[in-house]
């Protein structure tokens, strides 16, 4: 199997690294906006580099991961489509839900496969809540806390590309909340703060943000977000019920302290980046993307699940700026997708 890269930034970086000693993938075609770094990825990992992404369709490929900027992505999966072409793409699809149901529908149209890349999906600890939450061993479940904290902000070039906090961080637990509970989001109520350095007020975004989830079912979560966590790289999700109470993302490297005398120590080495806490995660989903390709299992997050996702970030943005309550069935969002 020849699978084409495009983008070779950090996460780019760590997708080539999977699929170049993936037993299935004989080789790779590198490409980036900034040729020197495709190259350099291409010389280390004994791979090819293409001068543009005109080439990773020119000289043939089987499958396209993308994990170039947001704004690339509803365009390259399209094309992607267009050629017949199985794709991987992290999330977003687009920055906004006209984009991406144009590019669903191009998928959908040439019959391809679109896998979206949303990593917790495969993170043991989520798994985990996934199955109890199922099981029954809850019970009647009432109330979910999701959190997602970064140690330090991106660069100010990234924020005004990102899409924004909900799009770009809370997508992910809007994601999970969604696959774990088994159950979809009906109304949110979200605010946010851009109390912290000036960039994150310059781009339009905050630095801070807070939502209010009810879904279908009755049941309350809350998601909350930062880009100034200093203790360190915290993302986690708390699940409540009348019979038990369990906790995704709780160990020893989780960065927070106890202020009770018999509490647990803090952690020695807490996570610092997205990077570290799932590299496990971001290698699963992509060996998933292989065997997809390879007909060997169902796609576990197509483009239409992780539209859901979008929706309701987009519900929550709005929701910030018009300071209301506002229900999912206000957006548009084309046929729901069957929650698996």
């Amino acid at each position: 199997m020849r699978i084409g890269v495009i983008g070779t930034g950090r996460i780019g970086t760590i997708h080539a690294n999977t699929l170049s000693r993936h037993r299935d993938v004989g080789s790779l075609i590198l490409t980036d906006a900034d040729p020197a770094r495709a190259q350099e990825l291409a010389h280390r990992l004994g791979e090819t580099a293409a001068p543009g992404m005109d080439e990773i369709f020119r000289w043939g490929v089987d499958a396209v991961v993308i994990t170039t900027a947001t704004a690339a992505h509803a365009e390259l999966i399209g094309r992607a489509a267009r050629s017949g072409l199985p794709v991987f793409c992290e999330k977003p699809i687009a920055l906004d839900l006209p984009g991406s149901l144009h590019a669903i529908a191009e998928v959908e149209t040439a019959g391809t496969i679109l896998q979206m890349g949303f990593q917790r999906r495969f993170d043991a600890g989520y798994k985990g809540a996934r199955e109890a939450v199922r099981s029954g061993r809850l019970g009647r479940l009432h109330t979910v806390r999701a959190t997602s904290s970064d140690q330090v902000p991106p660069p100010a070039t990234y924020l005004s590309l990102s899409g924004g906090l909900y799009r770009d961080t809370l997508i992910h637990d809007f994601d999970i909340l969604r696959w774990v509970t088994g159950h979809e989001v009906t109304e949110v109520y979200a605010a946010g703060s851009d109390a912290g350095p000036a960039m994150f007020r310059e781009a339009g975004d905050v630095d801070t943000a807070a939502a209010l989830l009810t879904l279908d079912d009755g049941t309350l979560a809350t998601a909350t977000a930062t880009r100034l966590n200093g203790a360190g790289y915290d993302v986690r999700m708390e699940l409540a019920g009348e019979l038990d109470q369990i906790v995704v993302g709780l160990d020893d490297r989780t960065p927070i302290a106890s202020t009770e005398p018999t509490g647990p120590p803090a952690a020695s080495k807490p996570w610092t980046t997205f990077l570290e806490r799932f590299g496990p995660s971001y290698e699963a989903e992509l060996n998933a993307f292989v065997e997809v390709v390879r007909g060997e299992r169902a796609n576990p997050c197509d483009g239409r699940e992780a539209l859901q996702a979008l929706r309701i970030a987009e519900a929550c943005e709005l929701s910030r700026r018009e300071h209301r309550p506002v229900r999912l069935a206000e957006l548009p969002g084309g046929a729901e997708p069957v929650l698996r």
